[in-house]
């Protein structure tokens, strides 16, 4: 696969009957994520990411729409970048997982610009783990110390496996030291990732996770000012991928860290609102990620510098994942046409073809 694969637009996917859209089910999201293979769709995927993040002035850009509540928050993020236009419905509601339901699920659409018809529709809970874990690896993959090969996994919930996977595919890490408050997800995690090649140590400790670490990823999902790293627990060198904190509120790490690290972000605007620098002000300098890609800006300049990532996720991220799909499922079965759109045989007369409708 190309690094930087050709932009194309949605038309070439448009179905002969338009008001047939492809819909992508779970069922299918796993069968092409086994037909690809898990580490190729990590790459492939990766590769979209960085294609769009180097075109990055082309795109609309907004902070995401969040309607936040007690319990969780629920939000809407789109973008567009003048020939296709995407968006993805997401939540994040840490206490489902005591009702055995998903803390994140989600859903996304890609429509072409020119008509307003959606050419994708697809699930988005396994695709945003995907995505989420594909963003996380090229940022390490510039940002981290030459030569990484261990990462401490801080929480090791839905997305913990990807991120490990991802690393591994695309940074070349060779360990994967895992922990979480609860033990069970430990175990969880290190049974998944048994038979990957990877190097699994489970422990005790935050602490005792980031011993010998390069890379420290926390992914932790309560909605709270948390400190997971503190200050004294981050020495020089690493890279950090603070991807837990993507909400106001919610931090994980400790704000001594933040005045001690170069910080790379996604967007500002909303990383200032959600990320990790929430907790500073206003004009604390952050570098931008589409500026390193595009060599505007540097990255890591030192082996003794800290890097950290603070993730919170983007639309355009969601975008390049959407293409993706749109792409490889052209002329294969891993979908189906969902009838979504009223399709009469004069455009002026959906009241007719209603009346026509009835037995």
């Amino acid at each position: 696969m190309n690094a930087f694969p050709e932009h194309k637009t949605s038309a070439h996917l448009t179905p002969s009957k338009a008001a047939m859209v492809p819909f992508v089910s779970v069922e299918n999201m796993m069968r092409l994520v086994h037909h690809i293979g898990m580490q190729d769709t990590l790459k492939g995927i990766a590769a979209y990411i960085e294609d769009d993040f180097k075109r990055w002035e082309s795109f609309d850009k907004t902070p995401r729409l969040g309607s936040h509540t007690e319990d969780g928050v629920m939000e809407l993020m789109p973008t567009s970048d003048g020939l296709d236009y995407g968006f993805k419905y997401v939540n994040c509601h840490p206490k489902n997982i005591k009702s055995g339901l998903q803390t994140v699920v989600g859903f996304g659409l890609l429509a072409n610009v020119d008509t307003g018809y959606p050419v994708l529709l697809t699930e988005m809970t396994l695709l945003t783990a995907l995505r989420t874990a594909a963003t996380s690896a090229v940022m390490a993959k510039m940002l981290a110390p030459k030569g990484a090969r261990v990462m401490a996994m801080i929480g090791n919930g839905a997305q913990s496996e990807f991120q490990a996977v991802a690393l591994q595919a695309i940074v070349g890490i060779e360990e994967v030291r895992l922990f979480d408050i609860d033990p069970t997800a430990t175990e969880k995690a290190a049974r998944n990732l048994a038979g990957t090649g990877l190097k699994v140590t489970c422990c005790t400790s935050a602490q005792d996770a980031i011993q010998g670490a390069h890379i420290i990823t926390t992914c932790t999902a309560d909605k709270q000012n948390a400190t997971v790293l503190s200050d004294n627990m981050v020495g020089a060198g690493v890279h950090i991928n603070a991807i837990g904190g993507d909400c106001p509120g919610k931090t994980e790490l400790a704000e001594a860290i933040l005045h001690r690290a170069n910080i790379f972000v996604e967007y500002p605007p909303q990383t200032r609102i959600e990320g990790e620098i929430q907790q500073l002000a206003e004009d604390h300098p952050v570098t931008e990620l589409w500026q390193v890609m595009t060599g505007q800006a540097e990255g890591r300049t030192s082996q003794d510098q800290i890097t950290l990532f603070d993730s919170v996720g983007f639309a355009i991220e969601d975008f390049s994942a959407l293409r993706f799909i749109r792409d490889r499922i052209v002329g294969s079965d891993f979908f189906e046409a969902l009838d979504l759109l009223a399709d009469p045989d004069d455009p002026r007369d959906l009241f007719g073809m209603v009346q026509r409708s009835h037995p």
